[in-house]
């Protein structure tokens, strides 16, 4: 039996480079994104339209995961189905930008979206191997700041080509190919050097039986609480695209600027993610008490009538998204012991799907109809999690408590 030989790249460089491709994929969908409530906008879309595309689209990233996940694991060809992912976005963001039928570019919007859920699995799966060798932590926190780092280049550069174009949507959302053929050309070559991830596990564990387990996993009273709080805090959550909706169809920023109020919503989001994170290692579950606060402050300002407003709801809503996307997650490992934690992170991301869509399409239609009536059912949702997370806390609060029992 021959000797296993070490990647052709040390696990730092694998890291750095998978990063960079995550760097060019956020340039090219980040981009898109900050465009995508003006692009259906001016295709003829209603809020509600726009809430319900949004709200779906980012449903699919979470819900086809619990597909493209367990898929990935039995083919075990992860590299595979990281370039199809990453390809589908490369197709679908420049066709966005020329579609002159609304039916035709809310089905771009969603096809970019399941290119994120096909990938991000396998991606993430590929990734774990080589921080096992860099440390954990550190691994995922330095391709997570490069990656960043994309999706603040890719709406400035939007809005730079929509300022040199006089607003035209096609080719600011072209020129994001290039970026896109770049990331796919770097994952193709990281591939071929590295064919075989699963070699920078020190002591990889010998591969274990797909079959299903003849036990039955029960997870514990306090997920579902804590899974409950979650949905609600969503469901009263509005999306970029709606918020991007309003400022456009109010007039209260030019279009070229609604991509720059993206970069800064980005930046904090990464900033918010890293204080929140940093706080939960210290506080705990407790520092979750900001999200529905700062979730019920969002429609407040971001669905005002002056332009100060709207800047201030939006980098609200960059704050709350930070703090779902470092903080919200990780309470889920405190609740649950290890060998069950895959089940519950698949049943959590199918929560936070499915109430994302919901909530997009509640503030959708809310703000056809009343915008004073958006802010208090806002409000109104926002309190009861607060309350559901009082409940939560208070298990989190007894460690000796024993999980359900399997059967």
């Amino acid at each position: 039996m021959s000797e296993k030989r070490p990647p052709r790249l040390s696990a730092w460089r694998f890291v750095v480079t998978f990063g960079t491709v995550s760097l060019l994929a956020d340039f090219v969908y980040e981009g898109a994104r900050s465009v995508t409530g003006p692009v259906l906008a001016l295709l003829g879309a209603t809020g509600l339209v726009v809430g319900i595309v949004t709200g779906v689209g980012e449903a699919a990233s979470l819900l086809l995961r619990l597909v493209s996940g367990p898929l990935a694991d039995r083919t075990q060809r992860f590299w595979a189905w990281t370039i199809a992912g990453y390809a589908i976005t490369v197709i679908s963001v420049p066709l966005l930008g020329y579609a002159s039928i609304l039916w035709v570019a809310c089905g771009l919007v969603i096809l970019e979206r399941v290119g994120k859920a096909i990938r991000g699995p396998s991606k993430d799966a590929l990734l774990s191997y080589a921080t096992a060798a860099t440390g954990r932590g550190r691994g995922f926190a330095v391709h997570e700041a490069i990656d960043q780092f994309g999706a603040v280049i890719g709406p400035l550069v939007v809005a730079a080509v929509l300022a040199v174009t006089n607003t035209d949507y096609g080719p600011a959302l072209a020129v994001l190919a290039l970026p896109g053929v770049l990331a796919l050309g770097l994952v193709v070559w990281l591939r071929a050097r590295v064919p075989h991830p699963i070699d920078y596990e020190v002591d990889p564990k010998p591969h274990v039986s797909l079959t299903l387990p003849t036990e039955r996993v029960r997870l514990p009273r306090a997920f579902w609480l804590y899974a409950a709080f979650t949905a609600t805090t969503v469901l009263g959550f509005a999306t970029f695209g709606i918020i991007s909706f309003h400022i456009v169809e109010a007039g209260l920023l030019a279009p070229v600027w609604v991509p720059v109020l993206y970069a800064g919503v980005m930046v904090v989001d990464a900033l918010a993610a890293l204080a929140t994170g940093w706080a939960y290692d210290r506080y705990g579950a407790r520092v979750l008490f900001a999200l529905p606060v700062v979730a019920a402050s969002v429609p407040l300002f971001a669905f005002g009538s002056t332009a100060a407003a709207v800047i201030v709801g939006s980098l609200l809503w960059g704050m709350a998204l930070g703090i779902q996307e470092s903080t919200l997650r990780a309470t889920v490992a405190d609740l649950i012991p290890t060998r069950r934690r895959s089940t519950a992170y698949g049943v959590f991301a199918a929560v936070v799907g499915a109430t994302t869509a919901g909530g997009g399409a509640l503030a959708g239609a809310l703000y056809d109809v009343s915008v004073p009536l958006l802010v208090a059912i806002t409000i109104g949702v926002q309190a009861v999690a607060v309350v559901l997370l009082l409940v939560v806390t208070r298990s989190l609060r007894r460690p000796a408590e024993e999980p359900a029992h399997e059967q």
